[in-house]
């Protein structure tokens, strides 16, 4: 059933150094669940700002902030979502009367479902003899008769969530479970997303508004709740639940894992020191730096070492910049894939 809460969420300011939590944020929240509201404009102590609740971007006196909403609910909760089209009048919620006193086939409820399993998909229905079509993508109601437009909102109600306590916290789906002591700094993991070409790739600051220390302490506070994070100029929402991210703005889906940054290391037969090196194009040996000034590498030496524990003849693939290559473990080369440069690698034991 839906109650109210204390405050579920956080509003969150990035300054262009870290993210700081905004104080009295139960102001913007309560805006922001009003579907008519566009956005609102906060004091600070840096002067005024300006929060696009449709873009989730923010305009104020400095060029690199930007704005999140995180949610921290417990593993059998969810929020109370609210879908709404606008009329010639005002903003309706599915299922309730418009303006001109009819109502739609659907309720709020049953549209969230739709866009749950599809962010990306449509769902249609009808009012009387009219057949109308949602949009999740351009977020946009059609008349398929008149291909009249009309705006539609997606908003969470006001300090409202569903609680089933019917749901058995053993049986709900975790993926990875949080550290038996979450304060022992020695527990570390890794965050990663499925990035292009296939590779795995691990969240970090400045490119990414998130890095794995931040995503594991929100994941050790709840690991069934939603975080929003940005990248450039998009947003994202990555669901802990499901182990998986996706674009606000495209509803472009990627898969997430947690992994233990010293997993490798629980074998006492491994060297306990290993660099992988390329010889560049001036015939030096450089490390592979992941995330690195020099063409951002996907990959670090510890990366390339667990793979060659794996297999120490076959090959991995990886991306440096705007190329991908090849490595093969059995004659010790990388292979630009776009060019064909090979170039000579070697692996130190120290």
């Amino acid at each position: 059933m839906a109650t109210a809460l204390g405050n579920h969420f956080e509003w969150q300011l990035y300054n262009g150094n870290q993210w700081v939590s905004i104080f009295n944020d139960f102001v913007i929240e309560a805006h922001y669940c009003q579907p008519g509201a566009n956005g609102i404009t906060i004091h600070l102590n840096m002067g005024p700002v300006y929060i696009d609740f449709d873009e989730m971007t923010v305009d104020g006196p400095h060029n690199n902030l930007n704005i999140r909403r995180n949610t921290l609910l417990s593993y059998n909760q969810k929020e109370v979502i609210g879908w709404y089209y606008k009329d010639n009048h005002r903003w309706c919620e599915y299922g309730s009367q418009g303006s001109d006193g009819r109502s739609s086939s659907i309720r709020s409820d049953f549209v969230e479902q739709h866009y749950n399993s599809n962010p990306r998909g449509t769902v249609q229905f009808t009012v009387g003899n009219t057949t109308y079509k949602v949009d999740f993508n351009a977020m946009t109601q059609t008349n398929l008769s008149t291909y009249m437009l009309r705006k539609v909102r997606r908003r969470p109600k006001f300090k409202e969530v569903v609680t089933d306590n019917s749901i058995n916290q053993n049986s709900s789906p975790i993926v990875a479970s949080p550290s038996a002591n979450p304060t022992n700094s020695s527990s570390h993991y890794i965050w990663e997303f499925m990035g292009d070409e296939g590779i795995w790739t691990e969240y970090q600051k400045p490119g990414c508004s998130l890095d794995s220390v931040e995503i594991e302490r929100l994941y050790q506070l709840n690991p069934q709740c939603q975080v929003s994070f940005t990248v450039r100029r998009f947003t994202y929402t990555l669901y802990f639940s499901g182990m998986y991210q996706v674009n606000n703005k495209y509803g472009t889906k990627r898969n997430v894992r947690r992994i233990a940054s010293g997993i490798q290391q629980t074998n006492s037969t491994l060297p306990q020191t290993v660099h992988w090196q390329f010889k560049d194009i001036n015939g030096q040996w450089m490390d592979y730096i992941k995330g690195g000034s020099r063409g951002c590498c996907s990959v670090s030496s510890q990366d390339i070492e667990a793979e060659y524990q794996q297999d120490n003849t076959g090959t991995m693939s990886f991306r440096a910049g705007r190329f991908s290559y090849e490595l093969d473990f059995s004659d010790m080369s990388q292979t630009n894939l776009s060019t064909n440069t090979r170039r000579s690698v070697r692996r130190l034991q120290q």
